[in-house]
């Protein structure tokens, strides 16, 4: 089976014929799919570290434990996104991470930047841990579930934005010198 959205909603559906490239890209054995399980806590771990570093404001004022609490939990989303082949719950998952994240008053680029370092801490992790024939798919998936979930958190926040004032998102800033 190959990862397909459909229409934008998020959901994985069966895709047309693939070529045999697409079918080495994305159809998941049994090693790819133990991967995120089997590598968890180092990647949690780098991933924490690496947000701290970023000095995200509201990050950077939490605990460690806390920190990587919040990532655990995006990380078990894109967990089961990757073995079920299934992107409505983390869609709907950063949606209310969105709307969570925005009545607290963090910045739609903190939030991104957690979702980023998560991606960057899979792909460093599988580049040193797995066989060269398994980069494309894992890098492929992880890639394609947290685009869609970040996808997800911004048109929430942008939403959210054209609805009131917006203390987390600076709209002239993101547009100027553009």
């Amino acid at each position: 089976m190959r990862l397909r959205a459909a229409a934008g909603i998020g959901v994985l559906t069966e895709a047309p014929a693939a070529t045999a490239r697409d079918d080495c890209l994305m159809t998941t054995t049994t090693d790819e799919s133990a991967f995120l399980r089997d590598e968890r806590q180092a990647i949690l771990d780098s991933a924490v570290a690496a947000l701290k570093r970023a000095h995200a404001r509201h990050y950077e004022a939490e605990a460690r434990a806390e920190v990587h609490r919040r990532l655990a939990d995006v990380y078990d989303e894109v967990d089961a996104a990757f073995t079920t082949h299934d992107l409505s719950h983390i869609v709907e998952f950063a949606r209310e991470l969105a709307r969570r994240r925005y009545a607290t008053g963090y910045d739609l680029s903190e939030v991104q930047t957690a979702f980023n370092v998560l991606e960057e801490a899979i792909w460093l992790r599988a580049f040193a841990t797995l066989p060269p024939a398994q980069f494309a798919p894992v890098i492929t998936r992880a890639s394609t579930i947290l685009g869609a979930a970040k996808d997800a958190l911004a048109r929430e926040y942008v939403a959210l934005a054209t609805h009131g004032h917006a203390p987390a998102l600076d709209l002239p800033a993101l547009f100027a010198g553009s």
